[in-house]
């Protein structure tokens, strides 16, 4: 069993909802990252998503956009990215992590070699943006044969044939995209979010992240009352963008917010999972 399937299967049995945050790794400073994981699973974090630098990432906003420009002024790489879990796994093997990405980077590398390595360095799974189901066999392949999740996206636009799709080839947990749009766009609608969420359930057996326009813990409550996972990112990096020139503040700042998401969660009437 992975960690990931590990993980969604012990929170289901104690009726709990994931907290998913997401933060790009090398921003500010790659001398951050690593404090800042531990920080956030000391605070409540289930499952992190970390960024992978990409210098067109056409699926996020501005916030993450600079996040991604800062890390990327650092040198930060994908191999730089890979060595930062491999140190997060030296003081914990238990919490998932998850690489969010393009798909340039690892074609450089080579689909093989990327799953060796991150197989090697502790990654759980993969969330590579811009590869749809059509155009993923080889990466698929790659990633199975070291027993790593690829974890793809849906939008409220996805009709029940391409969810039908994406669910024969995904592992691990599905993303769903609340608001149409890139990350920080969007005003959160939770009504419609579970009505998406009933569809794809019915077809997808498998746990459901919900992303984008979580902006603080009220957001988070009432999302968890419908998903899996509550999946956060622009709010965290703005945080850690308002504190870009004073580096060593940012886990324990973070640290606090993450708290703050975790006990709104906790406190919510919690979706009842179908999944198996």
């Amino acid at each position: 069993m992975s960690r990931i399937q590990g993980l969604f299967e012990r929170l289901r049995a104690a009726r709990q909802v994931a907290l998913v945050p997401f933060v790009t790794a090398g921003d500010p400073t790659p001398e951050v990252t690593l404090p800042l994981m531990h920080r956030m699973v000391a605070a409540g974090a289930d499952l992190i998503e970390l960024g992978v630098p990409f210098s067109d990432p056409i699926a996020d906003g501005p916030v993450i956009q600079r996040a991604t420009e800062r890390a990327l002024a650092q040198g930060v790489r994908l191999y730089d990215v890979l060595d930062m879990v491999r140190r997060f796994r030296e003081n914990d093997v238990h919490t998932p992590v998850v690489l969010m990405g393009y798909l340039n980077p690892i074609e450089i590398m080579g689909n093989e070699t990327f799953a060796n390595l991150a197989a090697d360095a502790g990654v759980d799974g993969a969330l590579v943006v811009d590869v749809p189901p059509e155009e993923s066999q080889d990466l698929i392949k790659a990633l199975r044969a070291r027993e790593l999740d690829l974890v793809y996206l849906l939008a409220p636009t996805s009709d029940a044939e391409r969810i039908e799709r994406i669910g024969a080839v995904a592992s691990g947990f599905v993303y769903y995209v609340s608001v149409k749009g890139v990350t920080g766009a969007g005003n959160l609608d939770v009504q419609a979010v579970a009505t998406k969420l009933a569809q794809i359930r019915a077809r997808i057996d498998l746990p459901v992240g919900v992303g984008f326009g979580i902006k603080d813990g009220a957001d988070a409550a009432r999302v968890a009352g419908v998903a899996d996972a509550v999946i956060v990112g622009s709010a965290i990096v703005q945080r850690m963008e308002d504190l870009a020139n004073s580096p060593d503040l940012i886990p324990d700042r973070i640290g606090a917010f993450i708290a703050e998401l975790r006990t709104a969660i906790d406190g919510a009437e919690v979706f009842d999972a179908t999944w198996s």
